[in-house]
């Protein structure tokens, strides 16, 4: 492995600046990308040299070990200094600032998602998160009495609870199939949707990836199924998109919501909303639009005054993201994710609910001791170890949801499984 003196030598960077990351992190992460040319992204995947370079690029709080970035991502610095330069030039003048020249950036920011998901862009609208994307689908589909929405039971709470409502609402009717954790199968979980549908059903939503487990579905399988069936199908992305390369041609659906927030480092409060161009015009939007915009993708973005820093500092997310590399990305994530998952997975104290299968699972993983319990063995880690996890209290299964980013480090995914590995052995102190 080559040393970080030689390897700053190959990107180039001879400064203690441009270490640091203060102003050249674009420029940095595409000269090590570019210096990791030839090498497949498993190889890149065990480089510390070339990852330390990467979490440089980050100001964190290095006291805590944030294993919970499946809830909201930190993002670089680049990004986070756009956002601040583009609230400070709002601030000067919103009226013109803010409306006639940082608002029309949209487009610029519209484009390059567009690009990288691999749609037309204008089937792509620019949202606050994945909730406000999937509650436009959710809300926005003409559905009567009786109509069948079929889902499983570790879909996200706030999708499900749009979905009760509109069962309060409009008679509408939510039906929801268990899975196994991990699933043995995409067949066992395409089958499971199959056999889930009945005549009424109108409307599938699935989760590319859960939050809950890391579960990996067949969305695209699912969607082609649907179709054949005259089924819409509501594909949920919020935690896919950005944790490995996908593109539309992959799932092949009609409407996908993301949050960009998480996975693609974007600012806090930003998603899309992809709807296939010959679905938009009946796809109502949450907030009023005028009938001249019903075939405008642009109609679900009016929700009024809002700030346009948070949507044009996108565009440095992207370049981000692609200084890394898609695939390099996701080969480091599903490293650290089995770094600390097999080292647990040989102690039969431990419940691995995530599956190791690359095409089932990525960042995310799920797992529990077997005699203790969950929530306190967060609060533990937490409370006397700074180790920040999520408690997952299923009716079906219980564990600690596991996400580390590119920013965490091979010794804090060591010091959770150590952790992890103390109180399998002595349990959780009085």
């Amino acid at each position: 492995m080559a040393t970080r003196r030689s390897f700053l030598s190959q990107v180039g960077v001879v400064s203690a600046a441009a270490v640091a990351f203060k102003d050249q992190a674009i420029e940095v992460v595409e000269a090590a990308g570019s210096a990791a040319t030839g090498a497949s992204p498993a190889d890149m995947a065990t480089n510390e040299d070339y990852w330390r370079e990467i979490q440089g690029a980050f100001s964190l709080d290095r006291t805590m070990i944030n294993l919970n970035n499946g809830g909201v991502c930190p993002s670089p610095r680049v990004v986070h200094d756009a956002l601040k330069r583009y609230l400070d030039q709002s601030n000067q003048a919103p009226v013109y600032n803010m409306w006639q020249q940082l608002e029309p950036g949209i487009e610029g920011v519209r484009r390059e998602l567009a690009a990288e998901f691999g749609c037309d862009p204008e089937e792509m609208a620019i949202t606050r998160n994945a909730s406000e994307s999937l509650e436009i689908c959710i809300l926005g589909l003409d559905l009567k009495p009786g109509d069948e929405i079929l889902t499983t039971n570790q879909d996200y709470p706030r999708m499900i609870t749009a979905w009760r409502q509109r069962e309060r609402r409009d008679g509408v009717v939510l039906r929801q199939f268990s899975f196994p954790v991990p699933a043995p199968s995409m067949d066992d979980l395409y089958e499971r949707f199959v056999k889930g549908v009945t005549p009424k059903t109108k409307v599938i939503l699935i989760c590319h990836i859960t939050n809950l487990t890391g579960q990996i579905f067949p969305v695209k399988r699912v969607c082609e199924f649907a179709r054949s069936r005259g089924i819409d199908v509501i594909v949920d992305g919020a935690h896919a998109f950005g944790q490995w390369p996908i593109r539309h041609q992959d799932v092949d659906c009609d409407f996908y919501g993301v949050s960009l927030h998480k996975w693609m480092l974007a600012p806090i409060g930003t998603g899309f909303l992809y709807v296939r161009k010959n679905r938009i015009k009946s796809l109502w939007p949450l907030m009023a639009a005028e009938a001249k915009q019903d075939g405008d993708i642009r109609k679900y973005e009016e929700i009024g005054t809002h700030p346009a820093a948070n949507h044009n500092a996108i565009a440095e997310a992207i370049v981000f993201h692609r200084g890394i590399g898609a695939e390099r990305k996701s080969a480091r994530l599903r490293y650290l994710r089995d770094r600390w998952m097999k080292r647990l997975a040989a102690d039969p104290r431990f419940a691995i609910h995530t599956s190791f299968d690359p095409a089932m699972g990525c960042a995310i993983g799920n797992v529990g001791i077997r005699s203790v319990d969950t929530a306190k063995l967060q609060a533990h880690l937490w409370g006397k170890k700074r180790i920040f996890t999520v408690a997952i209290i299923h009716a079906e299964y219980q564990g600690l949801r596991i996400t580390p980013n590119v920013y965490t480090t091979v010794d804090e995914i060591d010091a959770f499984a150590a952790e992890m590995e103390q109180v399998a052995a002595k349990g959780l102190p009085a």
